[in-house]
């Protein structure tokens, strides 16, 4: 384990796992012209529910203005559509579109064959304790 430089940062490790995992992601999506941030507003909006913009920010890890242009984006694929929120009409929620959903459908080998990849690179084991781990981890995070 590195204990000088980068390498002794926690932050750096988390930071660099990700951009690692997210480039073999994108990868898998690329036939679909769909990046890991659109990939993941539709795994969000799959609930059903609809979400406010708010709701979706967070959800999703992105700031307002980067999650607005995504957003945007899809919408104009027909993959996602803005509505009235079911809780209170006059606030707007996008929604899964149908076709959002299909494609959902479309890339869910390609999303399972990239984790079969990392664990099968990393370890079943390891790969599912790792994500018990980061879950644990943002937990705790949260609390403050």
């Amino acid at each position: 384990m590195a204990t000088t430089g980068l390498g002794s940062s926690l932050a750096y490790l988390l930071s660099s796992a990700e951009r690692s995992v997210n480039r073999g992601l994108a990868a898998a999506l690329q036939g679909e012209d769909l990046t890991v941030e659109q990939w993941r507003i539709l795994r969000a909006l799959a609930d059903g529910r609809g979400h406010s913009m708010g709701d979706l920010a967070a959800a999703v890890l992105m700031p307002h203005p980067t999650l607005t242009k995504a957003v945007d984006r899809l919408i104009d694929r027909a993959l996602v559509y803005r509505g009235p929120s079911a809780g209170d009409r006059r606030r707007v929620a996008v929604f899964l579109a149908d076709r959002g959903a299909e494609l959902l459908v479309r890339v869910e080998g390609a999303i399972a064959g990239h984790h079969r990849l990392i664990a099968a690179a990393f370890g079943e084991e390891r790969t599912e304790q790792l994500m018990r781990d980061l879950e644990s981890l943002v937990e705790v995070l949260d609390r403050d």
